[in-house]
C-alpha cells in the first residue's frame, strides 16, 4: 500500500467536515474553491479524527439502524455460518458483535454453498420491535426474524407474506420508516424491478404496491441495487447502487407515488476519487442517511480496498463511515478523500475497541460470537468443552476450520496446537483462505515422508522443517503487506523461520466471481484427524508492529519504510488497533520502539485512548540520531500488562524531524 499523506491533504480532510456543515461543501468541492484549514488546537492531545475503514475486512451490503443513542449494523453474510451477525456502536466508529440471528443448523436454508446462503440482512425497528429481513439465497424468498433486544434472542425466521400484486420480493431489500412510524419495504428482486410496499404490525406486507419499475427499465443504473430511503425537509430520497463495483444514485419526490413525473433525478451521490493512491476510490451500497443531534448527516457505505497497483480486493467489501453533505437546494453529496484522517462524529465511545479480529484463549464454555465457519458442516465439528481451555476441531473426513474475517495489512497470528498426525493428509494449524477455499495459506503441523513436519504453503510456494517440538508446537504467521512469513517454536518464546516469505498477492487481489461475494478469512484448521488449540492470538505484540499499519492517526506522514513522521509542530499520534500485549500467563513488562530524529523529542505510549480516556504506560525521551534514516532502538519499562488493546503512540517533536517506525513488547 502507498501512503501519500501530506499536510495539505490532512488539513483538507478536516476542512471538509468542520467548516462546511451548512451545505456549501458540495458546491465548493465541485468548483475546487478549497483552502487548507488550520489544525484544531487539541488535535495532538485528543482523538478528534477517524480513518476509514471503520469496519475493516468483509462487511458487505451494510444496513445501519439508529435507535436513540445506539447504532446497529447488519448486512449480507452469504455462506458464513452462523448467519447474520449484528453489530452495535455508540459512536459509529467502534463496534462490537452482539448476536447472530440465524443459527448454523437452520433447516430451512436453501443453500449454504459458496456465494449462496443469506443475502441482504436489513435491520430495522418499528412498532416497538426489532426486525431483520433477509433473503434465503438469491432465489429462496424473503424471511424475517424479530426480537425485543438486538442482542437477542431472535425468533425463528419466518417467510414474509405478500399480497396478490406484490410480485417477487427478491434478495436486496431494505426498510424505510416514515415520519408517522409507518414502515415500508423497499423491494428489489431483480435488475429492472424497484418497488415499495407497506408493512403491517406483524412484519408482513400489506396495502397498495408502489411500482417504480420505470427507474431501471433501460438498465441505465446497471443493477440499481441495494435501494434505501430517507426523508428530509419533506422530501423522500431514494438511493440505489449501480452494482458491487461502484456508483450510487439518488431520486427524490414530495410523495410516495408510482408516477415517474413526480420523481426528480439528482444524479450521483459519491464523488469518485481521482487520486490513484486512495485506498477506497469508489464507495457505494450506502445505508440510509441519518441525522445526529448536532445537525450533521452520516451513512455507512462499502468499498473495495484497491489503490492503483496494490489490489486488496480479496479482503472483501469494507465499510466506511461518511458524512453526507447537502447543497442549499437539498441535494445529497459525499466528498472525498475517505482514507485520510477525518473529523469524527460528535458522539462518545462507551469503551469499545476498534473492530478487528479478536484473540481467544478458549476459556469460555461457549464459542465467541466473533468466530464463523464457511459451511454448516464445519459449524458442527468443534468443541470448547471436551478439554477445558482448549478448542478441539473434529474433521469428519477432509478439512474443517474456524475463522474470523481478515482485516489489515500488518498483523501476526499465533496458535499452539496439539495433534496426533500420523499419515499424509493429516494437519492442523493456522489458515488464511479465500471465500470458496480455492486459494489458501496454511502454516501447520503435518506429516510428510514418514515424519512429522512443520509445513508452510500457498499454491506452488511451499516450505517445510522437521517438527521435533514434542506433543505440541507453537506456530506464528506474520503479514507485512503481501509478504507472509512462517515460524514455529517449542515454547512460544524462541522462534524459527520456515523457508522464505510467501507472496500472498494472488490471495489478496480480486478473486473470480467476487470471491463468492465475501472476503478472505483467517483462523485455524484441522485435516484428517482431530486437533486441539489452546489459544489464538491476533496482532501479537511480542512481534514487531509497524506504525504504517495504523488504524487511526493524526499529524503524521505514514510510510512502510519511514514509519510515522511528525508533520506538524503541535505533535502527533498513531493508533494501532487490537494489539495483543500478552496473555494472562505471559504479561509484557517492557516496550521497545525504533525511532529516528533530527532533534530531541518525546514518545508516550497509551492504551485504549489518549488523555483522560486512556492509560499512559510509558514516556520515552528521544535524542537526535543525526538523520531520519539513522534508526535507534529505545526501551522503557511498563506496568505488567496483558490482553488485547488499542495502542496509541503520541509523538512530540519538531515538524519533519522525528519518525517512529515500529514497536515491540517484551
Amino acid at each position: 500500500m502507498t501512503f501519500k499523506s501530506i499536510i495539505s491533504r490532512c488539513s483538507l480532510a478536516f476542512f471538509f467536515c468542520t467548516v462546511l456543515h451548512g451545505g456549501a461543501l458540495a458546491q465548493l468541492n465541485r468548483v475546487g474553491d478549497i483552502k487548507p484549514a488550520p489544525y484544531p488546537p487539541d488535535a495532538a492531545d485528543q482523538v478528534r479524527t477517524y480513518v476509514n475503514p471503520v469496519l475493516a475486512g468483509d462487511h458487505p451490503d451494510p444496513t445501519l439502524l439508529k435507535v436513540g443513542d445506539d447504532f446497529y449494523m447488519c448486512g449480507s453474510s452469504f455462506h458464513f455460518a452462523p448467519n447474520l451477525p449484528v453489530l452495535h456502536s455508540k459512536d459509529l466508529l467502534h463496534w462490537e458483535l452482539i448476536s447472530r440471528v440465524v443459527p448454523a443448523d437452520w433447516d430451512e436454508l436453501k443453500s449454504g454453498a459458496p456465494g449462496a446462503g443469506i443475502w441482504q440482512g436489513a435491520i430495522t425497528y418499528f412498532y416497538g420491535v426489532y426486525h431483520i429481513y433477509f433473503s434465503n439465497s438469491a432465489g429462496g424468498g424473503q424471511y424475517m426474524a424479530s426480537a425485543t433486544n438486538p442482542a437477542g434472542p431472535w425468533s425463528a425466521p419466518e417467510k414474509v407474506k405478500t399480497t396478490p400484486d406484490t410480485g417477487p420480493i427478491g434478495y436486496d431489500n431494505s426498510i424505510f420508516v416514515d415520519d408517522d412510524g409507518t414502515p415500508y419495504m423497499i423491494i428489489k428482486p431483480g435488475q429492472t424491478t424497484n418497488r415499495i410496499q407497506q408493512i403491517d404490525h406483524s412484519g408482513h406486507l400489506t396495502g397498495k404496491l408502489i411500482n417504480l419499475d420505470w427507474i431501471n427499465h433501460d438498465k441505465k443504473y446497471s443493477w440499481a441495487e441495494g435501494p434505501v430511503m430517507c426523508k428530509r425537509d419533506g422530501w423522500y430520497y431514494y438511493f440505489m447502487a449501480g452494482d458491487v463495483t461502484g456508483g450510487q444514485y439518488v431520486l427524490r419526490s414530495r410523495s410516495l407515488v408510482a408516477d415517474s413525473t413526480k420523481w426528480e433525478n439528482l444524479g450521483k451521490v459519491f464523488a469518485f476519487s481521482k487520486d490513484p493512491d486512495n485506498r477506497f476510490r469508489s464507495a457505494n451500497h450506502m445505508s440510509s442517511p441519518f441525522r445526529l443531534n448536532d445537525g450533521t448527516w452520516w451513512c455507512i457505505a462499502q468499498s473495495y480496498d484497491a489503490p492503483k497497483g496494490d489490489d486488496w480486493s480479496g479482503q472483501g467489501r469494507q465499510d466506511l463511515i461518511l458524512q453526507v453533505q447537502w447543497t442549499a437546494d437539498g441535494r445529497p453529496f459525499v466528498p472525498y478523500p475517505s482514507d485520510m484522517p477525518l473529523v469524527r462524529p460528535n458522539l462518545v465511545n462507551n469503551g469499545l475497541s476498534w473492530r478487528l479480529p479478536r484473540s481467544d484463549e478458549f476459556e469460555n464454555p461457549n464459542l465467541s460470537l466473533y468466530w464463523h465457519f464457511l459451511n454448516r458442516n464445519a459449524a458442527m465439528q468443534y468443541s470448547v468443552t471436551d478439554n477445558k481451555g482448549w478448542l478441539t476441531l473434529k474433521p469428519k473426513g477432509g478439512r474443517t476450520h474456524i475463522l474470523q474475517k481478515e482485516a489489515g495489512h500488518y498483523y501476526s497470528l499465533i496458535t499452539r496446537v496439539k495433534d496426533n498426525v500420523s499419515a499424509a493428509g493429516d494437519g492442523a494449524g493456522l489458515y488464511l483462505t479465500s471465500g470458496n477455499e480455492s486459494v489458501n495459506v496454511r502454516l501447520y503441523s503435518g506429516f510428510d515422508e514418514g515424519r512429522k513436519k512443520i509445513i508452510f504453503t500457498m499454491g506452488k510456494q511451499s516450505f517445510s522443517a522437521e517438527n521435533n517440538s514434542g506433543a505440541s508446537v507453537w506456530l506464528k504467521l506474520e503479514r507485512k503487506a503481501h509478504e507472509l512469513t512462517g515460524y514455529y517454536s517449542a515454547d512460544g518464546l524462541s522462534w524459527h523461520q520456515i523457508g522464505a516469505a510467501i507472496n500472498a498477492a494472488e490471495l489478496d487481489k480480486a478473486q473470480p466471481d467476487f470471491n463468492s461475494w465475501v472476503g478472505t478469512s483467517l483462523g485455524l484448521f484441522a485435516e484428517g484427524k482431530p486437533a486441539n488449540f489452546n489459544l489464538f492470538v491476533y496482532k501479537d505484540g511480542f512481534s514487531e508492529q509497524l506504525l504504517s499499519g495504523a488504524n487511526n492517526y493524526w499529524g503524521v506522514t505514514l510510510s512502510p519504510v519511514e514509519g510515522a513522521t511528525v508533520n506538524n509542530d503541535a505533535g502527533a499520534w498513531v493508533m494501532l488497533g487490537g494489539v495483543n500485549i500478552g496473555m494472562a500467563s505471559n504479561k509484557a513488562t517492557r516496550i521497545a520502539l525504533t525511532a529516528a530524529a533530527l532533534t530531541n523529542g518525546r514518545i508516550e505510549v497509551w492504551i485504549d485512548g489518549l488523555s483522560k480516556n486512556g492509560k499512559k504506560i510509558a514516556t520515552i525521551p528521544v535524542k537526535s540520531t543525526g538523520s531520519l534514516t539513522s534508526w535507534s532502538t529505545l526501551s522503557a519499562k511498563i506496568p505488567a500488562i496483558s490482553g488485547q488493546h488499542d495502542l496509541y503512540i503520541r509523538i512530540k517533536g519538531d515538524k519533519n524531524a522525528l519518525s517512529v517506525k515500529s514497536l515491540i513488547f517484551k
